[in-house]
């Protein structure tokens, strides 16, 4: 987006800019955490792309692949799939902009793919809140005592950012929640955050990962470190240290991997199936093709070790947007290019109301001071005015008001009652 909404301000009406996506919107993922816990509505989370990328030709749908050869990207999209043949349509280009980003990097761990949940999108993080609280709702419900312990345990994989920020919240959240729920108490709870390293927040310093580790445990939060999840079928994880915890909620925030489509491309990438990039984001020795973001493998030229990569994160990937269009630009125009050269700054991130971790600018804080750096940090970093006025406003609202503790389960399966009330088997709670 940010790529695409730089070259359009710079070339005008001189070329035309095409945007692929698979939605028709960017996620601010660092407020995803926020989002699960119900202090910003999903909608404000999400930046239209039609809306901020005016003048620029908006395609919702799929790149299959790219044929760098021919200058060609094969995508799909819900139209071309309902009007027979293959599916497939041609998007013939004169320079291609690989933005696609980062899936969660899996590992086969037995029932992972069933029953796993991941947190890199708003539809996720809207899913991850829902079932929580329909874990409170069976808890509050039930007798079994098996099916109590199961719905009452949460276990997080990951410990780095998106792994404590979602722990975190969610815990904060489903404390507060448990006021209202007959026959479960917040004492009832049983959070774990499991990570195969020995020490959690790998992004900022020593010190800030125990404070935070700490903290974490003082809210009887169980962290398991040097631990690693060895399967969660029937139910059940078991962990590498021997545990086996009853739990029918396993979030998996454990690492990210570039997207599938940089597989089908026909352009250089390392060892980690990232695209091969120089420090100007052109794709090496590869003309006519750039690269930015989690797919993308950018020499950090402020690094002290030579060779080091620029981290997947999107400090470094709004940044490198702006550079590579720079560089479209002056490619086209015969001008030199620019290398990209970005010292990281930092980061944030919240660990529940009134509660978070940061490391930004030399300065490392925890507790409130830190939330307060993280609300201030990311609002001065979520695109368009818009966006910004309704997350303060959602912010201000619930500074005023209590929490909301509804699970809206029937989200993932709207059609459930009308197929029902048509006389369909399937039941509202399928």
């Amino acid at each position: 987006m940010n790529a695409a909404l730089r070259l359009r301000r710079a070339l005008g009406d001189d070329a035309r800019v095409t945007v692929v996506s698979c939605d028709p919107y960017m996620t601010y993922q660092p407020f995803l955490a926020e989002t699960a816990a119900g202090s910003i509505a999903p909608a404000h989370v999400v930046v239209p792309l039609r809306r901020v990328l005016a003048g620029c030709t908006v395609i919702v749908g799929d790149v299959l692949r790219i044929e760098h050869a021919r200058r060609t990207a094969i995508a799909a999209t819900p139209a071309s799939r309902q009007e027979g043949g293959t599916g497939e349509i041609e998007l013939p280009y004169d320079e291609v902009v690989v933005a696609c980003g980062s899936v969660s990097r899996t590992l086969p761990v037995p029932g992972l793919a069933e029953t796993g949940i991941g947190f890199k999108t708003v539809e996720e993080a809207i899913g991850l809140r829902n079932h929580v609280l329909t874990q409170l709702d069976i808890a509050s419900s039930t007798r079994d005592v098996e099916i109590r312990d199961a719905a009452l345990t949460f276990v997080v994989v990951g410990g780095g950012f998106a792994g404590v920020g979602a722990l975190g919240e969610l815990e904060d959240m489903s404390r507060y929640a448990t006021r209202h729920f007959h026959n479960v108490t917040a004492g009832d709870l049983r959070w774990v955050l499991v990570e195969a390293a020995d020490r959690i927040l790998p992004e900022v310093g020593a010190e800030v990962a125990d404070r935070t580790l700490r903290e974490l445990r003082r809210r009887n939060i169980d962290v398991r470190l040097s631990t690693r999840l060895e399967s969660c079928e029937h139910s059940v994880a078991r962990l590498s240290d021997g545990s086996r915890l009853p739990t029918r909620t396993v979030v998996w925030t454990a690492g990210v991997k570039p997207h599938p489509l940089v597989a089908a491309c026909d352009l250089p990438r390392t060892g980690d199936g990232a695209l091969r990039c120089d420090a100007t984001l052109r794709l090496e020795g590869t003309a006519h093709a750039w690269a930015a973001g989690d797919a993308a493998a950018v020499p950090d030229l402020t690094a002290a070790e030579p060779g080091t990569l620029c981290a997947p994160s999107a400090q470094h990937a709004v940044r490198q947007a702006r550079v590579l269009a720079d560089n479209v630009v002056a490619t086209l125009r015969g001008e030199p290019l620019t290398d990209y050269r970005h010292a990281h700054v930092g980061s944030v991130a919240p660990l529940g109301l009134h509660k978070g971790v940061a490391s930004l600018y030399g300065r490392r804080l925890t507790g409130y001071p830190a939330w307060l750096m993280h609300r201030a940090f990311h609002l001065s970093q979520v695109p368009t005015l818009n966006r910004k006025s309704r997350v303060v406003a959602d912010w201000l609202l619930a500074a005023l008001v209590k929490r909301e503790i509804v699970a809206l389960g029937s989200l993932e399966t709207p059609r459930a009652e009308f197929e029902l009330a048509a006389g369909s088997d399937r039941r509202p709670d399928a």
